[in-house]
């Protein structure tokens, strides 16, 4: 659903230019004849306008919302996420301290949008929040899940100790893994590139602080290491620090030697530091794997040209030099 519909449902339920007749029911009480009663005492009701699929939300979820608040007879929200191109990702039980909106979410699944009415126990109490809130005031909110992650199960492995840790089911520590290159793969695209490498590199420490009993653990682990170390070469990359994208580019190739993706960051992180011939190499060993790359052959031209530059400059500092001796 578009942000704009967000807005525009409700303000076909509350016109503040209609006049209300005396028979008619305000606009909440028209929304609670369509609306189901969560909790069974009438203080949460929602209304499922798009449904989601997968399971609900667990708790101690991490969740990826667009929300907007709306009080009776208003037109406008008087809170709203949806002007943000990327919502901040909020743990149940932290950031969302709403009671009605962390129970509510509760109920939701991934690309759910439902409305909500909150009686003032489950919102903002009969204080209300002055200015905004008045005291006693029912709430509507409209949210929409765009996308959860189980952090919960995150934080209880992270608590462990490495005892605890090491003998945890591997599938357990590749689900806390998945969740949080997940983490990371979602701050990298919103362009937080110390908060991705973060999630990155503690998953990739778990993973290495794995003592493995059999060979076959050794390569799920090894698995589930590569794609992290290929992450972690990119942000670094992204983070302008070749160095560091070589070093793990180099523990992907040792993996798997002929990667080529692993060749390709460490092409990219050689020409950023000027090591042309190196660059040349690693990306001439991926052009072989995949001829027809665009990104491998638009990089090698790169590289070729840079590599020209550098000889005739180096040429041209040479012949300059001698030059100045014969001058002498």
């Amino acid at each position: 659903m578009s942000k704009n519909g967000f807005i525009s449902s409700i303000r076909r339920l509350v016109s503040p230019e209609e006049p209300l007749a005396s028979s008619r029911p305000c606009p909440f009480d028209q929304l609670r004849q369509q609306m189901n009663d969560v909790l069974g005492d009438g203080g949460i009701l929602k209304e499922v306008v798009q449904s989601g699929e997968g399971p609900p939300v667990p708790e101690n979820a991490s969740v990826l919302i667009h929300y907007s608040g709306f009080l009776e007879y208003s037109d406008r929200p008087f809170e709203t996420t949806t002007h943000f191109k990327y919502p901040q990702m909020m743990k149940l039980g932290r950031d969302v301290t709403l009671a009605g909106l962390e129970l509510g979410l509760l109920t939701m699944r991934k690309g759910e949008f439902s409305r909500f009415l909150f009686q003032p126990q489950y919102a903002y109490g009969d204080m209300g929040c002055p200015p905004l809130i008045p005291a006693a005031a029912v709430i509507l909110y409209e949210i929409q899940i765009l996308d959860f992650l189980d952090s919960g199960q995150v934080d209880d492995f992270i608590a462990m100790s490495p005892e605890e840790q090491n003998d945890a089911p591997l599938s357990t520590l590749l689900e806390v893994v998945g969740t949080l290159r997940s983490f990371g793969n979602r701050f990298f695209n919103q362009s937080r590139y110390d908060n991705a490498k973060d999630r990155y590199k503690q998953a990739s420490k778990l993973l290495v602080n794995r003592e493995t009993p059999s060979d076959a653990e050794t390569e799920r682990i090894k698995t589930a290491l590569l794609p992290l170390y290929l992450n972690l070469s990119f942000t670094e990359l992204r983070l302008d620090r070749p160095h560091k994208a070589l070093k793990y580019g180099n523990k992907a190739l040792e993996m798997d030697s002929a990667n080529t993706k692993a060749l390709f960051r460490c092409g990219q992180a050689y020409l950023e530091l000027r090591d042309y011939e190196s660059a040349q190499s690693c990306l001439i060993t991926a052009q072989a794997k995949k001829p027809f790359d665009s990104d491998i052959n638009n990089l090698l031209r790169k590289v070729a040209t840079c590599y020209k530059n550098s000889l005739d400059k180096e040429k041209e500092l040479y012949s300059k030099m001698f030059s100045n001796l014969r001058a002498k």
